[in-house]
């Protein structure tokens, strides 16, 4: 228990919330409970967006096929966020066009409800998709959520296009609408950032191992870091684990819940740049399943998703040989060059913690989030369950609705377009911000300083400070990362290795070969102590 001065024992500090996982969601429930007045305390075993947060397609959007599951509040609510959001994030979210061609061989996912429904009307069919249909269902996506700042869906003929260009020639005509790119793990980290700024208290590496239920009520949580152990109190818990959901129920809390997660993986490959235009792609495959192919870090292209069933959230995600293989046949049916396994760069996955809806398979279970409060061991606990990245902010509002049965919560819902760190500008401000950087600072590349108002915002400004040149900035690491960046990120955004910085602070892992990754972690394995970031010191 923490003494004062005097020696005499002072009362322990009981926070309202103790949140398990540094997560988007997790992430986005402490800022929106700090915000309301709540003392919160987020314990995460790794680095922030470690895992299911930093591995997603990177994408703001409604769930287009989700329409064919007639998952309409879900769709309409994501839908109404992407504005909102792009409102508050201006800097590392943005409006796309998504060009999706058109083939009589269309299918649908023979399980949906949409083909189970047509097979009976339509039998003819045999599961193939319509064009009167997808343009229905394209109607819908325009008009289910309201739009004020993206455009609406429109036909287009390929030929002699841009968009057609990288196409086959049986591809005569596409449908082309919006929908919106994020960085994700970016988005956990500024959530972070401004939780803590509300008086949140964010750790990093730093594991629950346990909780025990107290006779009044309350949480006694069991941490561990690097260099010590520590006990802390709770009112209540929030157990947004993501994968490790299911493991903190059974495992920690030690409670006998019915409640399950179904974990699915989504595995994802980075290319060598595949076309020159910045539309994406929303491929539709004979099997009735969808890819897309996006214009990804300025030189590359980004093609995903698979689903497929993972069992065990402690086996860490990979894309394996044969999923990259369906994804490059995938790409290659729509694209005039092949894509094969030689254009690959770099692969991902995560793994998907969706509430288990009995679905027959990966691809159909709900991704619509699930939140339940239990109190059987005499202290509540809220589990989350599934959602989207595009939901976030509203599954946050829904768990203080939650929360707020549990715990006075003076204040209301406070988040919709209020900016995150670095956001306060126009939603088509970045031009004008990328202009202003290399006025003031003519040593700035194109590139560098577009990297860092989509990284940081108006806050890049505060990064660059009165330097003159580049070598103001101190060591350079290559692809124009420099120390003054390293040294914000560990102060200011959780970073402590290399791989935080190269993977989720950014994606310049793309551009640093091993060498110059061995020179960054040294160097902030050297002054870690220094910046203040040395995992394992709790201030609880």
């Amino acid at each position: 228990m923490p003494r004062s001065d005097e020696g005499k024992a002072t009362p322990e500090t009981v926070h309202d919330l103790v949140i398990i996982g540094g997560g988007i969601n997790g992430c986005g429930i402490a800022r929106d409970a700090a915000g309301r007045g709540l003392s919160v305390a987020l314990f995460e075993k790794g680095d922030l967006a470690g895992a299911t947060s930093s591995a997603s397609t990177k994408l703001f959007h409604g769930g287009l096929r989700y329409l064919e599951f007639f998952e309409f509040r879900l769709v309409r609510e994501a839908l109404m966020e992407r504005e909102t959001l792009l409102r508050a994030m201006p800097h590392i979210s943005w409006p796309m066009r998504f060009i999706l061609p058109y083939h009589e061989d269309m299918r649908f996912e023979s399980d949906t409800p949409t083909s189970k429904l047509l097979s009976r009307l339509m039998p003819w069919m045999k599961g193939r998709r319509p064009a009167w249909l997808i343009r229905l269902g394209l109607f819908l996506y325009d008009n289910l959520g309201g739009r004020k700042i993206l455009a609406a869906t429109a036909t287009r003929a390929l030929a002699a296009t841009p968009e057609g260009a990288p196409l086959q020639d049986r591809f005569a005509k596409a449908y082309e609408y919006s929908d919106c790119w994020v960085e994700d793990a970016r988005l956990v980290v500024l959530n972070a950032r401004d939780a803590e700024a509300r008086g949140a208290r964010i750790h990093t590496r730093a594991e629950v191992t346990s909780a025990t239920a107290l006779v009044d009520g309350s949480w006694q949580i069991t941490v561990k870091t690097e260099s010590e152990t520590k006990t802390v109190r709770a009112k209540m818990l929030v157990n947004a684990a993501g994968p490790w959901v299911g493991d903190v129920i059974h495992a920690k809390l030690r409670l006998n819940s019915r409640e399950n997660v179904r974990l699915v993986r989504g595995s994802h490959i980075v290319t060598r740049k595949l076309y020159d235009h910045d539309k994406c792609y929303f491929f539709q495959g004979t099997d009735g399943r969808i890819i897309f192919a996006i214009p990804y870090e300025q030189d590359f292209t980004l093609i995903g998703t698979t689903d497929a069933e993972h069992d065990d959230p402690s086996r860490a995600p990979v894309c394996t040989d044969e999923e990259r293989d369906y994804l490059c046949d995938f790409a290659s049916a729509y694209f005039a060059q092949p894509v094969t396994a030689a254009d690959v760069v770099w692969t991902y996955s995560g793994v998907r913690p969706l509430y288990d809806d009995g679905a027959s398979s990966a691809t159909a279970a709900t991704r619509d989030y699930t939140l339940k409060i239990d109190r059987s061991a005499g202290a509540p606990v809220l589990n989350i369950f599934g959602g989207k990245i595009t939901t976030y902010r509203r599954l946050a509002e829904s768990a203080l609705e939650k929360i707020g049965t549990v715990l006075p919560v003076a204040k209301g819902a406070w988040t919709a377009g209020v900016a995150l760190p670095g956001g306060d500008f126009a939603h088509d401000g970045v031009p004008a911000l990328v202009a202003g950087l290399q006025r003031d600072y003519p040593f700035l590349s194109d590139f560098w300083a577009r990297r860092l108002v989509r990284a940081y915002g108006t806050q890049a400004r505060t990064i660059l400070g009165g330097a003159k040149t580049a070598d103001d900035l101190g060591q350079d690491f290559g692809a124009t990362l420099t120390q003054a960046e390293v040294t914000w990120l560990m102060t200011r955004e959780y970073a402590h290795s290399a791989e935080d910085v190269l993977w989720r602070r950014s994606k310049l892992g793309l551009r640093l070969d091993q060498a110059q990754v061995a020179v960054l972690d040294d160097w902030m394995a050297r002054n870690r102590l220094n910046a203040g970031t040395e995992a394992g010191n709790l201030k609880v």
